[in-house]
């Protein structure tokens, strides 16, 4: 049985970007690049059309600018996952970013297993942060709740939260509790709604600066 191909849109202002990250994976048998877009404005519309499973979208883009373009995806409430590809090693362009709603990112110096590789992590439900800025958002985070919303979260969903703070996909997590995904799904929707959280990357940071990680 073939495995599920990964449907990829390309986000990028620079043609020769996009072209080298379509030849970095069309060598991939999982990894299909069902299309390509020149700005965050272009991205948004062609994420509502194509319906790609991951995004990969560059930070800085004349008009819309990827920031914005993940701002109004979440809004759209659209599905994919977002994975930031930058030169932009700052924390101030990444943090904003990963805040507003992209699963991970990687430099656009990245060797194309790497590439695929953070591609099936985000589309499989892992969020990929650096250690410094992981740090950054923890720190940064000074206003969305304390340990006391902790307290409202039963002993299961307190196990479902660890283990998204480990990095877990619904069905690893499922597996690991001996629980159906569709519970899991459950779950993490209760942690959300408990939290006053938006997505599972505020969840993971949540549970590691509250003690909650696994």
């Amino acid at each position: 049985m073939a495995e599920k191909i990964i449907r990829v849109l390309l986000v990028d202002d620079h043609q020769v970007v996009r072209r080298g990250l379509r030849t970095f994976l069309e060598i991939q048998d999982d990894i299909e690049v069902v299309g390509e877009a020149s700005d965050g404005a272009e991205g948004v519309a062609r994420t509502e059309e194509l319906r790609p499973d991951v995004v990969l979208m560059d930070i800085k883009m004349p008009g819309t600018d990827g920031i914005e373009a993940l701002r109004r995806l979440r809004g759209l409430a659209n599905p994919a996952k977002v994975l930031i590809v930058t030169s932009f090693t700052e924390q101030r362009t990444v943090v904003p970013a990963l805040r507003a709603g992209a699963s991970g990112y990687v430099y656009k110096d990245v060797d194309p297993d790497a590439l695929a590789g953070a591609i099936r992590s985000v589309h499989a439900g892992h969020v990929l942060l650096q250690p410094e800025v992981a740090g950054a958002l923890l720190t940064q985070d000074e206003g969305g709740g304390g340990t006391g919303r902790g307290s409202t979260l039963t002993e299961r969903e307190r196990e479902v939260l660890g283990l998204i703070a480990d990095g877990r996909s619904n069905r690893e997590i499922a597996r690991a509790l001996v629980l159906s995904e569709k519970t899991v799904k459950t779950h993490v929707s209760n942690i959300l709604m408990k939290l006053d959280l938006s997505d599972r990357t505020q969840a993971a940071l949540w549970a590691v600066r509250h003690g909650a990680a696994g």
